[in-house]
Order: structure tokens, then C-alpha cells, then sequence
């Protein structure tokens, strides 16, 4: 099975990638002519994730799915949220998004967050929705280097190490995206079945 997976961002496309079933080739947009950013400006990541796969359709006609993470921070009620790659405003460093959340939480006690992904595919014409998502807490300062966005200051519930001190496959394991791309690869089997 064809499927085009809706962004431009190498690592969540080395994450699924990793997770897929053989059956399935992955492409991305830009390997079909679409070399424009995909808008993403809804008020939430259901919102997001749907005008993504929405936009990249309209033009493909093609089955395609599309992902909008966030990382959702308890003391901040919910922020930085839908905004997460664009918490430093207009930049969409990663590092300038990780060290505006530092200084917010700093001397804040209350480190509860959670990742959140959600899925919408388009397969047949036909919208789907698959959600993941883990609990965690927010470190004081940045442990590790490997994966990105927030990995390196987001340390899972029931870990003494951060996403960022994971190798893929242990991060895939436990992981929002992880989880909502084993969903997304359930239904796919099943409709192949």
C-alpha cells in the first residue's frame, strides 16, 4: 500500500518509518512535487492534523495521513500545546522553544506534563483519527541528545531518563507518536486483512 505521510520533518519521518509493516511504502509530499509548507494554524492538534492531511489530498488524491504533536505542560494549563514548534514565536528553534519553557517553569514545583499525538489519515476518502499519548514530567535542564523537539527536558512517568537518553526503538515503545502510530498500523492491517 501507497501512503503519503503529510510533513517535512525527518525525524517523525524516521520514527514511523521505523514502525511500519513492510506492506506499506511511506512518501512524503515533497517526493510528489508539494515543496510548499503544509499550513497548520487550527486551535488544536486534532484541528492541525486534520488540515494537514486535508491539504496534502486535495492536491494527491492519493491515501495520506498527517500528525500534530504537543507537548502539554500542567502549570502553564496546557501550554505551549497546539503551539509547541512555534512556542519561541516566529524562529521555530527547537532550542529557543526548550529554553522559553525552562525559564517559564523555573522555581514552579508542579513538573506534571504529557505528550500528546494525534493521527488523521485519509484512506479511500474516508477520514480516520488515532490519538497517543504519555505522562511525564519536565526537567529543570536539558538530559541527553538524541531525538528532538522537547525530548532532552522530558523525562516519561516510570523512567529515570529523558526521550533524549532513548534509543528509537525504546522511545517508539512508550511513546505518544509510538502510540498512535501502532494504532494507525493496526487499522491499516486490518483493512488489508
Amino acid at each position: 500500500m501507497n501512503l503519503i505521510f503529510a510533513t517535512n520533518n525527518l525525524h517523525k519521518l524516521e520514527e514511523v518509518s521505523t514502525m511500519l509493516n513492510k506492506s506499506i511504502v511511506l512518501s512524503t509530499p515533497k517526493q510528489w512535487g508539494i515543496v510548499d509548507d503544509i499550513p497548520e494554524d487550527q486551535l488544536t492538534l486534532e484541528g492541525n492534523a486534520l488540515q494537514k492531511v486535508r491539504y496534502v489530498h486535495e492536491r494527491l488524491r492519493e491515501n495520506c495521513f498527517a500528525d500534530d504533536t504537543g507537548l502539554e505542560v500542567e502549570a502553564l494549563n496546557g501550554a505551549p500545546g497546539v503551539r509547541s514548534a512555534r512556542y519561541a514565536e516566529q524562529a521555530k528553534s527547537m532550542q529557543d522553544n526548550m529554553e522559553k519553557l525552562l525559564r517559564e517553569m523555573a522555581g514552579v514545583a508542579n513538573r506534571n506534563a504529557r505528550f500528546r499525538t494525534v493521527i488523521a489519515l485519509i484512506l479511500h476518502g474516508k477520514e480516520h483519527l488515532f490519538e497517543g499519548e504519555v505522562k511525564g514530567e519536565i526537567l529543570c535542564e536539558k538530559m541527553g541528545c538524541k531525538g528532538f523537539g522537547y525530548d532532552p527536558v522530558f523525562r516519561p512517568l516510570g523512567y529515570e531518563v529523558t526521550f533524549a537518553e532513548m534509543d528509537l526503538n525504546e522511545k517508539n515503545s512508550i511513546s505518544h507518536r509510538g502510540k498512535a502510530v501502532r494504532q494507525l498500523v493496526n487499522f491499516l492491517n486490518q483493512c488489508a486483512g
